[in-house]
């Protein structure tokens, strides 16, 4: 099937808040070059899909307030197709409201979805694995997501149980779980028929539709109400969305659908969830430690990464073991490594401090 069969919906409406203080409300992650590769994330997101599909169906559906920095990172991408939310709704509205607006134009589309923020280091292997998410899609109605073999038994992200079969390229999914604590993640690490959900997904409109309809039947009426990629289509998704239900894809739709199946795929791929994650992907000195600058000096650290806003600051670390240190404009970040999923938590309280708004 040609490729004007095939769209792709780039998800990139977060704040990123376990990446503070360098991830903004103004700056999220996925406008910043968090690895210093010259591309942002969500640059090095389109960039990578646009091998295989052209830029006229490519869709950002983001936050209001993101529409124009969107437009300012993708030129290539056709203004009509970034897509403001009035308000945060978790993944399942932003999903129905993108298959209505591209089922509109094309009713036999088969959409991936893809996170605005991840890292995949094997390109070559992520196109493979989506003309293969395609080809199941176009023949069969099938909800398809990628697989991500784990290496280590990680809370922070979702996991996919599989059925074995005989077909080995893709499996029947029997299981989706969201963030485990960390005893069920060593049982699903252990028992080998898991996977991470990588939060990538492929699906024909009509399929998803149907699931939508079957499991998420108040959602899909309110969408419904609405008529697509003309002068209405604002003003009546800002009336339907305050009134949306607030629920991810996965509990909405994946947990309960029979019908859902997953490529294993090795894509060399993290979610750059935490700076933990970061520190893994970067570039190390011989201690150890992740930094950019000509002007740090380390001694007695091992493990950390440092990060200046101002790399003509000169910044000395003694005695830190496996660090997060990150200093911009308006806050400084010291915490251990371990405690990242702790950020969240942080930049909560923060917030409470009297104008701890500006910090954010």
């Amino acid at each position: 099937m040609e490729n004007k069969y095939q769209y792709c919906v780039i998800m990139a409406g977060g704040i990123g808040s376990r990446f503070w203080p360098m991830s903004t409300q103004k700056n999220p992650k996925q406008f910043q070059d968090i690895l210093g590769t010259g591309r942002t994330m969500i640059q090095q997101t389109f960039d990578r899909i646009n091998k295989l599909i052209p830029a006229e169906n490519i869709f950002v559906i983001t936050n209001t307030e993101y529409i124009s920095i969107s437009h300012q990172q993708l030129p290539e991408i056709p203004i009509e197709n970034i897509v403001g939310e009035p308000v945060m709704k978790n993944t399942a509205a932003c999903n129905l409201y993108m298959l209505n607006k591209i089922g509109a134009i094309n009713p036999d589309a088969n959409i991936i979805i893809l996170p605005a923020d991840h890292l995949i280091l094997k390109e070559d292997v992520f196109i493979d694995k989506v003309k293969q998410a395609f080809e199941i899609t176009e023949k069969n109605n099938y909800l398809v997501t990628l697989g991500i073999k784990p290496t280590r038994p990680d809370t922070g992200y979702g996991y996919i149980q599989f059925m074995d079969k005989k077909n080995e390229s893709y499996f029947k999914v029997k299981t989706f779980t969201e963030k485990p604590d960390l005893e069920i993640a060593k049982t699903f690490i252990e028992s080998g028929d898991f996977l991470w959900n990588a939060g990538i997904f492929v699906w024909n409109v009509k399929t998803i539709r149907k699931a939508f309809e079957e499991f998420l039947p108040e959602m899909s009426q309110q969408f419904s109400e609405c008529e697509y990629n003309n002068d209405r289509e604002n003003e009546c998704i800002e009336q339907i969305y305050p009134k949306v239900n607030k629920i991810s894809i996965d509990n909405g739709i994946l947990e309960h659908a029979k019908n859902v199946y997953v490529i294993p795929a090795d894509l060399g791929w993290s979610d750059l969830g935490t700076w933990t994650s970061v520190y893994e992907n970067a570039t190390k000195d011989e201690n150890e430690n992740a930094f950019k600058s000509k002007h740090i000096l380390t001694y007695n650290s091992t493990g950390t990464i440092i990060k200046l806003k101002n790399n003509n600051k000169a910044a000395i670390i003694d005695g830190l073991k496996n660090y997060i240190v990150i200093d911009t404009e308006k806050a400084l970040l010291i915490c251990p490594k371990e405690n990242d999923q702790l950020i969240k938590d942080y930049v909560l309280e923060l917030k409470n401090f009297k104008k701890g708004e500006k910090f954010m």
